[in-house]
Parts: structure tokens; C-alpha cells; sequence
């Protein structure tokens, strides 16, 4: 899992706190990646970390003092929520020393893939409201029975807004949800894009990419680009597949302050707790009473 970022299109608010570390409704985004990846099966997690990632390391300490003073004090029912403590994890930290992309993050995670396909979830990007979906899992299966180099997940995005976002470029057809890619292009201009399907932070990548990523350039900014690596495995023949979100797997991009509060918004409000009273205020800040 990727958070070396520092997340200055959040600055203030990721000035002494990682933007992974920002709640969401109740949770910090990165518990929720935490949350859809353990329900996939993952019982290893390597986070890819970056100077001031402290406090993330912290989250997924076990507090037995905390759980202590909470039964102490009679607050039993809020051990809940720290149920996340006890998953059956192994945690796995390394440093991205400098700050040279996505593909120079992965690439930092050699010694511990070793010889086997894994998952990279980026850590700022929460897939589905209330870990509805299940894509990692699909995306495992895939590359297994496909024998594949790459699976990608990807989503839809207006035409208008490809040129934020990796675009796949789909051979013809589709089976079972799988799409095999052509080619995958980025940032592409409106009229220039081969599809409006953008890559949607989740991979599941075979152990190729490392060579290929130390066979990769730097591209724009002087970073090690995690697309153009991919590309080159489907240049030397490698299969690349893509799996589009279903509509329950909605991805919420914790990237600028207009996704963020938008994103909180509608985790609060599906709170089975606060949610409809938080309705209501909301509903009476936007149409006041005459």
C-alpha cells in the first residue's frame, strides 16, 4: 500500500497529519483500504511510507492500554471499534526514500513480493461506500486464471476528465467482466482518448514489473511511472487485463478538498447512526425553512 504522498493539495490539513489519515465519516481513509483488502483474503501489508507517516504506523498498533481504560471506564461498546486491531495481519513498513512516483514505490516493495502476484492499493483511495466491494478479490482470481501479467481495476469517467487519469485502451470484446487491454495511454486529451475507462487505484501485478519498472525512464517530473511499466510488459507480450467497477464500487479519491468533503458527506450520511439526523441538518442548510 502506497502513502508516501504528501498531499499538498490538502495542505493545511496534511501539514502534520498524512492525507491517509483523514477521517472519513468515522474511520481514517486508509482503515477503509485496510478493511476491503483483509476482506479479500490479504494477510500481509506492506505500507510504502514517506517522512511524517508516524501516525499511520500508530493506527494499526494494538493499544492495550486504551483497551484497558475503555473497560475501566465502562465503555465497553466502544472496543467496536478498534475490532481492526485483532485482524490477522502481518504489518510490513519500508521507507520511500524520495519522492519519484507511484512506479518507484512499487519498486520498493521487491523484498517483500518476492516471486508471487500482489496487490498494490493505493492507500488515499477508498473503493465502494462502506467496503462494498469486492474487486481485489475478482482482480486475484483473474491474473491466476488468466495467467496474466497485470490486472487492472478501472472505472468511468467523463470524456471530459481523461486527461486526469491512465486510460485503457480495450481490445475488442469482454468476458465475465475482464477486458483485455491494448494498451493503456496517459492522460490523454478528450478528443484523443481511446475510451472513457480510467485506471481506479487498485493492481494486482505479477512479480515482472519489478524488472520492467528498472527498465522504465522517468517520465513527466522526473517520477518512475507505474503505467508506462505496464505498458512495457504488454509490449513484450505480456497480457493485461482490466475489471470495471461495478456500480456499488464507487471510487472516492481523497485527492483535493472537493473530492474529500464530498466523499465525507456521503459517509456520514450512510451512517446507520448519526446519518439521518446529519440529514436533516444538511436538508435544512440548503433549503431553509420559509
Amino acid at each position: 500500500m502506497p502513502v508516501a504522498g504528501l498531499g499538498t493539495r490538502l495542505l493545511p490539513a496534511t501539514k502534520s497529519q498524512p492525507k491517509e489519515m483523514l477521517p472519513v465519516g468515522r474511520k481514517p481513509v486508509v482503515q477503509y483500504v485496510f478493511e476491503e483488502l483483509t476482506a479479500a483474503g490479504v494477510t500481509r501489508i506492506l505500507f510504502v511510507t514517506g517522512a511524517g507517516k508516524t501516525s499511520l504506523e500508530n493506527h494499526f498498533d494494538a493499544n492495550e492500554e486504551l483497551v484497558q481504560l475503555l473497560r475501566e471506564n465502562g465503555k465497553e461498546d466502544l472496543l467496536d471499534t478498534l475490532a481492526f486491531e485483532r485482524a490477522p495481519v502481518q504489518y510490513f513498513y519500508t521507507r520511500q526514500r524520495q519522492a519519484l512516483g507511484l512506479g518507484h514505490a512499487v519498486l520498493a516493495a521487491r523484498a517483500f513480493v518476492g516471486d508471487e502476484p500482489f496487490v498494490v492499493a493505493l492507500g488515499d483511495s477508498i473503493i465502494g461506500l462502506n467496503r462494498q466491494s469486492d474487486i481485489v478479490r475478482r482482480m486475484r482470481e483473474a491474473i491466476v486464471e488468466r495467467g496474466a501479467a497485470a490486472v487492472v481495476a478501472l472505472e468511468h469517467v467523463r470524456r471530459e476528465d481523461v486527461r486526469y487519469y491512465g486510460i485503457a485502451s480495450p481490445r475488442d470484446g469482454a468476458s465475465d467482466g475482464v477486458i483485455e487491454l491494448a494498451d493503456l495511454v496517459e492522460k490523454p486529451s478528450s478528443a484523443d482518448t481511446p475510451s472513457t475507462l480510467a485506471i481506479a487505484a487498485r493492481y494486482v501485478l505479477s512479480p515482472a514489473i519489478f524488472a520492467a519498472l528498472e527498465r522504465t525512464p522517468a517520465g513527466v517530473g522526473g517520477e518512475i511511472q507505474l503505467t508506462d511499466a505496464i505498458r512495457r510488459l504488454m509490449r513484450e507480450g505480456g497480457r493485461v487485463y482490466g475489471m470495471v467497477l461495478g456500480p456499488d464500487e464507487r471510487r472516492f479519491d481523497i485527492g483535493n478538498f472537493d473530492a474529500y468533503f464530498r466523499a465525507f458527506v456521503e459517509f456520514a450520511l450512510a451512517d446507520p447512526k448519526h446519518g439521518p439526523a446529519l440529514r436533516t441538518f444538511v436538508e435544512g442548510l440548503v433549503q431553509p425553512p420559509r
